[in-house]
């Protein structure tokens, strides 16, 4: 298949968050794996939830995009986990400076076939991500994530 490429641009609604964020399907000899590469600026210091939604649809903001990325009908949990919702990309780190640098691969976000993330959205929340081990109700749902303060809509980014 070789590689495909997408793109998602991430602003919020309320506030300064932006950036963008690369997505590169690469077929090797090792199996497939979707590397995730992106610079998000606007953030508060510390660990902020990094998650694949179900929705592409930003009609109402980031609350629009739906719930987690789920296709296999998992508990939420930790990108290493083997119980996770597809999208559970774990935490992002912010520097001082208010910017996360990602850098991310992941074998459950591909950009083609039944399960393909083209067309739904990338979300950063506003508090970490509990990786579904914090005793909170939505541990196993959101990772008790908070608040939705950008997202973007995950699209195919040209060749060229």
């Amino acid at each position: 298949m070789g590689t495909v490429k997408a793109v998602a641009i991430i602003s919020g609604a309320d506030n300064d968050v932006r950036g963008a964020v690369h997505f590169i399907q690469r077929t090797t000899a090792c199996g497939e794996g979707t590397q995730v590469e992106g610079r998000i600026s606007g953030l508060s210091p510390g660990l902020h939830a990094f998650h694949i939604h179900a929705l592409g649809d930003t009609t109402n903001g980031c609350i629009s995009t739906g719930p987690h990325f789920n296709p296999l009908k998992k508990d939420h949990g930790s990108p290493t986990d083997e119980e996770r919702h597809a999208g559970d990309l774990g935490n992002i780190v912010v520097g001082s400076d208010g910017v996360a640098v990602i850098s991310i691969i992941d074998k459950q976000i591909p950009l083609s076939g039944v399960h393909s993330i083209l067309g739904r959205a990338v979300v950063v929340h506003a508090d970490p991500d509990d990786l579904g081990r914090g005793g909170h109700e939505l541990s196993k749902t959101t990772g008790n994530a908070g608040a939705r303060v950008g997202c973007g809509i995950i699209g195919l980014q040209s060749s060229v």
